[in-house]
């Protein structure tokens, strides 16, 4: 875990000159079933950061064995992705290697994109807040963790709740601080900046 604060809190109103809380904090974990076995969880949340974003983003493994030679390009872009974009305007996109056209064997990274805003029906669109509300009222509980799973949640992160890791200093308007890269080497982050959505305008 890496807990972070950014750099200027204290000075907020209200804040004591010497709070520990933190306002970033990166995660990596594991699921501990057959299902999840080996499959790492990079979870990260924070305040003040270059965008607000809400992003789920699956990296797919790579075969041990790739059918295409060495100079193809398979796997110099990074892993194939498959991203959620949880924002009002809900996107997923799917990242893959693509064989560019030509003789010889050249992969190049393409995308297949959708936006709810690319369908008729979005003008039905609720926002986050207004989902979660009408949700409640209606007592669907499906985007509602249950008791028994909060009471989970809180046994599992009692350890680090006793005894947290001092949180370090990051800029206001970044990323977070730098020491999330080392948290899940040799894996990577995927930043929204290096999405490039299609304008569903165009």
């Amino acid at each position: 875990m890496v807990r972070s604060q950014y750099s200027g809190y204290l000075s907020e109103v209200g804040v004591p000159a010497d709070s520990d809380t933190e306002t970033f904090i990166a995660l990596k974990c594991g699921i501990d079933n057959w299902r999840w076995a080996g499959v790492p969880f990079y979870l990260r949340t924070g305040k003040r950061l270059a965008e607000g974003q809400r992003i789920i983003s699956i990296a797919f493994r790579e075969a041990p064995k790739s059918m295409f030679p060495g100079d193809s390009g398979v796997g110099k872009q990074g892993p194939d992705h498959l991203t959620f974009d949880l924002a009002d305007e809900s996107e997923v996109s799917l990242s893959f290697y693509g064989k560019r056209p030509g003789p010889g064997v050249r992969l190049d990274k393409l995308s297949l994109q959708f936006s709810t805003h690319e369908a008729d029906y979005a003008s039905d669109v609720l926002e986050a807040y207004q989902r979660l509300i009408l949700d409640a009222m209606r007592g669907d509980h499906t985007l509602f963790t249950t008791a028994d799973g909060i009471e989970s949640l809180w046994e599992r992160s009692q350890p680090l709740l006793d005894d947290p890791p001092a949180a370090k200093p990051y800029a206001q308007g970044s990323w977070g601080p730098n020491a999330i890269h080392q948290l899940i080497a040799p894996h990577a982050w995927r930043l929204p900046f290096e999405r490039v959505w299609r304008d569903h305008r165009s």
